[in-house]
């Protein structure tokens, strides 16, 4: 389980970046440098409302050569339970925000010869925080941007000022320039690592491509913040330690079930399978893993699974709590 430690940055400064999409400068409320972080890296960002509680996460997308001040890109989401949402209509320059400790689970290999960034949408966030250290480093690297439009793609103009622009592809759907992934995957060279952030479709093609090249899945690095999908079939949830038997409708996620009913207590954050706060013991039963915090190895074993976004396999699922 990840320790994640929390603490109040201010608000110094909000940018609209397109019709959807701002940016959000954050600084140390005691006006002292932030830690540290690695490119890749993404916080949890806790807004409360009322009654209403939402952790959100985001990547960092300044650059870690930076401690003055944290940058994160936030996209209003049509289907927005409440964080983006929030975040928009609701935070002003000044305001205070709670936020996590810095945690990567998408970083960079050192032992990849060459790096290759596919960003869809705002995945291009945390490759923003991961070219500066490409370029210090003086490593091999190339970034393709899908985006539907250039309207539509946050950070266009800053990407053309890159020293190394030359390095970097915009395809815009819209300009008939969409990515050949089975194209670009067919060229690429031994020993390169391949990243990619973005929608649930673009990783998913990433994969199909990987594999009809016979890529190897050790060289593969994905993360999606958005989970598209956490419905499923209906199952028997039974809490080992009250005997509690629930049953999880299709619709509903665990967590969810477990909190409306008051059956245990369970501490959770991002609430998208990202920081790993509400991992939790199989006892009976196979998990239906669909976060991004577990290896491939780790989700195999079957040992835990994290209940605010993984289902059941079968009809019932025996926890310890």
């Amino acid at each position: 389980m990840s320790d994640y430690q929390m603490q109040e940055v201010r608000v110094s400064r909000i940018e609209t970046i397109t019709a959807q999409v701002k940016r959000f400068t954050l600084t140390a409320t005691s006006g002292e440098p932030l830690p540290a972080f690695q490119g890749g890296s993404h916080i949890i960002v806790q807004m409360r409302d009322g009654e209403n509680l939402y952790s959100n996460a985001y990547s960092l997308m300044s650059s870690p050569f930076d401690t003055s001040a944290w940058q994160i890109a936030v996209r209003l989401e049509e289907a927005s339970k409440g964080g983006s949402r929030y975040l928009h209509q609701n935070v002003k320059p000044g305001d205070t925000l709670t936020i996590s400790t810095p945690n990567n689970l998408f970083a960079l290999a050192p032992q990849a010869q060459q790096h290759l960034l596919i960003a869809g949408g705002i995945g291009i966030t945390p490759f923003l925080s991961q070219i500066p250290e490409l370029e210090h480093s003086q490593a091999e690297w190339q970034l393709h941007y899908c985006s539907p439009s250039q309207d539509n793609c946050a950070f266009y103009d800053e990407l053309l000022q890159y020293p190394s622009v030359d390095r970097i592809h915009l395809h815009l759907s819209s300009a008939g320039t969409r990515l050949d992934l089975s194209r670009l995957l067919a060229d690429v060279e031994p020993g390169t690592h391949i990243y990619t952030c973005g929608p649930a479709v673009l990783n998913d093609a990433v994969r199909e491509a990987a594999s009809l090249h016979r890529l190897d899945s050790n060289t593969l690095h994905f993360e999606q913040f958005a989970l598209e999908d956490k419905s499923g079939d209906a199952f028997t949830l039974v809490l080992a330690r009250s005997g509690r038997e629930f049953v999880v409708p299709e619709e509903m996620t665990i967590l969810q079930v477990i909190e409306n009913n008051k059956a245990a207590r369970v501490e959770c954050l991002c609430r998208e399978g990202v920081c790993g706060t509400c991992e939790t013991t199989i006892l009976e039963g196979e998990a239906d893993h669909r976060d991004q915090y577990f290896s491939d190895d780790e989700k195999a074993s079957q040992q835990s699974m994290l209940i605010c976004c993984s289902r059941a396999k079968g009809k019932r699922l025996v926890l310890d709590l």
